[in-house]
């Protein structure tokens, strides 16, 4: 009985937004126990409570969907900040050639050998467009080095091209 009654405290201090006016301190505790706890598990989850593994790959993923659907403007915003300082959008859409159609692409593993510096391993699939000896589809794994810059994963780029 007491167990409901401090469950009823503590949904009616977080409904209503006040405390118990009057009664023990272990009452008003009990009725912000809750609230305390939600807000300890929402500010965790901020502050990206995933491994740098699971952040660089979500982040390549994410840039390799945006190359994929030829969204280069935000494909050219995983770059880093010095890659962007001196390569601009229009630079960076003309780094890449008409002579494939890319069909997808999945991180296929990443790894980290410092705390920040990763390697994605990323599966690139892809039709030629001219000729098909081939045959349909072609894939290819290529290594992305990832950096950790202010707090954020970037894809490091050569300034000089391909």
């Amino acid at each position: 009985m007491q167990h409901n009654m401090f469950r009823h405290a503590a949904h009616e201090a977080v409904q209503t937004g006040k405390l118990p006016a009057s009664g023990a301190p272990w009452r008003r505790i009990a009725a912000l126990a809750p609230l305390c706890a939600s807000l300890v598990l929402a500010a965790c989850a901020s502050l990206g409570g995933s491994s740098p593994q699971d952040r660089v790959q979500e982040r390549a993923s994410q840039r390799w969907q945006a190359l994929v659907t030829g969204d280069f403007t935000k494909a050219y915003d995983f770059s880093t900040p010095a890659f962007r300082a001196v390569v601009n959008r229009d630079s960076f859409r003309g780094r890449f050639t008409t002579s494939v159609k890319w069909e997808g692409a999945e991180v296929v593993s990443v790894k980290c050998a410092e705390p920040t510096r990763c390697t994605a391993n990323v599966r690139i699939d892809f039709k030629p467009l001219l000729g098909s000896g081939f045959g349909d589809k072609i894939n290819t794994h290529i290594d992305e080095t990832w950096l950790l810059e202010d707090g954020q994963w970037w894809v490091f780029q050569s300034i000089k091209g391909n």
